[in-house]
């Protein structure tokens, strides 16, 4: 891998091989260059190379003049509220999320707090790759300040969502998985301040994770049973930067992403009906839960900039995507764990009772996901022949190909990957084998290519 993998909102690497101090300093560079004057905010989460990645993003700031608020090791969200109350031209984040302990990356922040929309990260690639950056002399040179309590802005901002005060009287017995990322930096102060009993797991941000970083249920398999042992009411786990949030019950069972997503919005739109904005690759559970309320869902292209692009264009109440990440505007524009655990532990609070009785109230679908190879040149094709094989079902080319049997309440999506030769097919059904048998009508037609 000798080239990064470079988004509209960032880029991630394998460090020292496609992600480089040489290769993070351009792309800062150039992405400094299109912003407006003014300081910038600079953090890591606990990866071992995010430290000596900040040196060399910091260094590059100074150097174009700019300012530099450190924030040191917190969770992506964070850093886009710190951009807000830090009235910053913008921020970076040192993260690469999911991936394994080799990548690390950069995640880009607007003045606004979000991660900057397409068009701006478009502007940012080309002056990547065609752009040299302007250095001051010496007297214009940036200074570098250490931000004070960087989470209680954020904090304040969580804890003016709820009744706190009826949640601290539940007085919650939580685990925290945060497999030495940046999670519990906030996730205990926030546990403690809610009155929960919280024992955390690798809360130290070393970035030697205990287990696969992605929160999915075959990674998270040795967790399962430290909430029972605990007598939890509830298991929270986060990925590395602290943005996706997959939950365990109080019998120790996987819940999963989806339902992160789903709770929050049952919660919520209770209070504040209203639009709701999620990415088309998410569970139809938040569609019935909006409908529930009396509330509109709105479904997007897949990717977090493009679901706020949506909320900030039609003031939607809430949004996130299903893999774990809610999005409050009232906290901000990004998605955020620290937003699904404070809602989740209000809502137990509220209604009594447990989170799989909770769950147990919701639609119940069934997801399956996979992927093929394909060459690029051949699936535009293929999505034209899965619209033929399928005439009866709705359709719409939003990102891929979406075929929707309204009746059947089931779904199938396909679409090609951003940064490998396949393509990626999702279905939801109300039963697995419903959902498994679309994937594999893609992956059929596919074949014959």
């Amino acid at each position: 891998m000798t080239e990064p993998i470079i988004s509209v909102s960032g880029l991630r690497g394998i460090v020292g091989e496609s992600l480089t101090p040489e290769v993070a300093m351009r792309f800062v560079a150039a992405f400094a260059a299109g912003l407006a004057p003014g300081p910038m905010v600079v953090s890591h989460d606990g990866r071992t190379t995010g430290p000596m990645l900040a040196a060399a993003v910091k260094s590059v700031l100074c150097a174009v003049g700019r300012h530099v608020f450190d924030a040191g090791i917190q969770a992506t969200p964070t850093v886009g509220v710190l951009v807000r109350t830090e009235k910053a031209a913008g921020g970076v984040q040192i993260s690469a999320s999911h991936n394994p302990p080799q990548y690390n990356g950069l995640k880009l922040f607007g003045p606004e707090g979000r991660v900057i929309p397409a068009e701006a990260g478009l502007e940012v690639i080309e002056r990547y790759r065609h752009g040299a950056a302007t250095w001051v002399t010496h007297e214009q040179v940036g200074q570098i300040g250490v931000i004070s309590h960087p989470g209680l802005a954020h904090l304040r901002h969580l804890a003016a969502l709820i009744d706190v005060k009826q949640v601290r009287e539940r007085k919650f017995r939580v685990i925290l998985d945060a497999n030495h990322g940046a999670g519990a930096v906030l996730g205990q102060v926030l546990l403690e301040d809610l009155g929960c009993h919280a024992s955390v797991i690798a809360g130290q941000p070393t970035g030697m994770f205990v287990h696969g970083p992605e929160p999915t249920a075959e990674n998270l398999a040795s967790v399962l049973a430290r909430v029972t042992e605990a007598g939890a009411d509830v298991g929270f786990c986060q990925d590395p930067d602290a943005d996706r949030l997959a939950l365990i019950d109080e019998q120790g069972r996987y819940i999963g992403e989806e339902y992160t997503l789903a709770l929050c919005l049952d919660y919520v739109l209770a209070k504040r009906p209203g639009l709701v904005v999620t990415n088309c690759a998410t569970s139809r559970m938040c569609a019935d839960i909006a409908a529930r309320h009396g509330s509109e869902l709105m479904r997007v292209a897949v990717g977090e900039a493009n679901v706020c692009d949506a909320m900030l264009a039609h003031g939607a109440v809430f949004g996130g995507e299903g893999n774990g990440g809610p999005i409050d505007p009232r906290v901000g524009y990004v998605r955020d764990s620290f937003v699904g655990m404070t809602l989740i532990l209000a809502g137990l609070a509220e209604r009594g009772g447990t989170l799989s009785g909770w769950v147990a109230t919701l639609p119940k679908y069934e997801i399956h996901k996979s992927k093929f190879a394909i060459a690029a040149e051949h699936v535009g094709t293929l999505l034209t022949l899965l619209e033929t094989k399928f005439p009866e079902a709705e359709r719409c080319r939003q990102d891929g190909l979406r075929l929707d049997w309204p009746q059947k309440k089931s779904w199938l999506l396909v679409r090609a990957s951003n940064t490998e030769p396949i393509v990626r097919a999702i279905a939801e059904a109300p039963t697995l084998a419903e959902a498994r048998e679309l994937c594999a009508h893609a992956a059929q037609t596919a074949i014959t290519f």
